[in-house]
């Protein structure tokens, strides 16, 4: 068993959900497992085990390069005409004296509080970095993006490249490393009293729209150029003011911005940074990214990549292959009516047979799959 087939054994079962490395030992003569890696038999639990806590920061950087290989892949097939970096950090829990595992303030909780990357308009996880649990947000996020803005500039230079990110990511080297990079960015700024200030005007159109209806919503829109202390120049801050249903309170929402869209695009534009949360939602509850059982975090951090990988072949395969109206289906349930089901094993000297059942409800849409795949055109070189 080698560490390369190892790794392809972990991902189908992570694709599979089987997250354990107990599993291996139930899988082992699982035909489908044994046809896909070509094998006799699957490698066993301890076999698993000893296989990821080998991995080290070589390995790190090697996966690092494989999700770079895979996308040039990916991009082949289907060429993105924009690239949406939706930045973002979360926590994972930890239990017991795990390596890097600290108390995070901001969620109350022990664990690490890795970096994450998405791209915006397909689901696709960029980058995945562990870090220790007490860090703040934006600790090392230049570091972090560099590496995947050299690579989009350099293999796809015609790719506009956007990013999204909240007041966590507030940070002026961040601004700076965005525009000398060619990047369009809109980032949260957290509410403050020179800001505050700076939007007073749009106060006063606020209140004279409200001043015969203090009950329904209203809302206006505005822009300023400001400068904060740590800044070298001003920047452009795009301002809502709005008054929610029923309050007499108002509430402000500032975007430091290089975008030239109206004030009120840039603001729908950073707002639809939600989607996200759903990414990252499927991230832990499908693929388990955030098991950090190891005590050691560079085990955990190579496990990680792992589940990176795994829940990117599963949305590659979604948005190319799948049927339209199953796209947006979530991968357990996706696992329930395409991959998990029901089969009759056929062996005969020099073949194996799947037989599946000829009334199962998604049979057109396992034929179309099947279909889509045998019609895709990577290049592979």
């Amino acid at each position: 068993h080698t560490d390369s087939d190892n790794m392809l054994q972990k991902i189908y079962q992570s694709i599979a959900a089987y997250f354990q490395d107990d599993d291996a030992d139930e899988l082992n003569t699982d035909p489908v497992f044994n046809v896909i890696l070509n094998k006799e038999g699957l490698a066993s639990q301890p076999t698993m085990s000893r296989f990821i806590n080998r991995c080290d920061d070589i390995c790190l950087m090697q996966f690092e390069q494989i999700q770079q290989e895979l996308r040039r892949k990916i991009y082949s097939i289907k060429h993105p005409e924009h690239i949406l970096i939706d930045i973002d950090s979360t926590l994972f829990s930890t239990y017991g004296k795990q390596e890097g595992n600290d108390y995070n303030q901001h969620y109350n909780n022990y664990g690490y509080h890795p970096l994450l990357a998405y791209d915006g308009l397909t689901g696709d996880l960029l980058k995945a970095e562990l870090r220790p649990g007490n860090v703040y947000t934006s600790n090392n996020t230049t570091d972090f993006l560099l590496p995947l803005l050299l690579e989009f500039q350099e293999d796809y230079p015609t790719v506009d490249l956007y990013l999204r990110g909240d007041s966590g990511f507030a940070d002026v080297m961040i601004y700076e490393k965005l525009e000398s990079n060619g990047v369009t960015y809109a980032i949260r700024l957290k509410e403050s009293k020179p800001l505050r200030s700076a939007a007073e005007n749009l106060v006063v159109e606020l209140n004279e729209l409200t001043k015969d209806n203090l009950v329904d919503y209203a809302v206006v829109y505005g822009e300023f150029f400001y400068k904060a202390d740590s800044w070298l120049y001003p920047r452009r801050i795009v301002c809502k003011v709005e008054k929610p249903y029923g309050q007499l309170t108002q509430l402000y929402t500032f975007i430091v911005t290089n975008m030239e869209s109206i004030p009120e695009d840039v603001i729908h534009f950073y707002c639809k940074r939600g989607t996200m949360e759903n990414f990252i939602k499927e991230s832990k509850l499908g693929f388990h990214m955030d098991a950090m059982s190891s005590s050691s975090m560079t085990v955990n951090a190579n496990k990680l990549q792992i589940s990176v990988l795994a829940y990117n072949l599963f949305n590659w395969f979604r948005r190319l292959v799948l049927p339209v109206k199953m796209r947006k289906l979530q991968i357990d349930t996706l696992r329930l009516k395409l991959i998990k089901i029901a089969a009759r094993v056929v062996r005969s000297a020099r073949y194996i047979i799947f037989k599946l059942c000829s009334s199962c409800p998604y049979r057109t849409e396992f034929y179309e799959v099947m279909k889509n795949i045998t019609q895709l055109q990577v290049k592979l070189e």
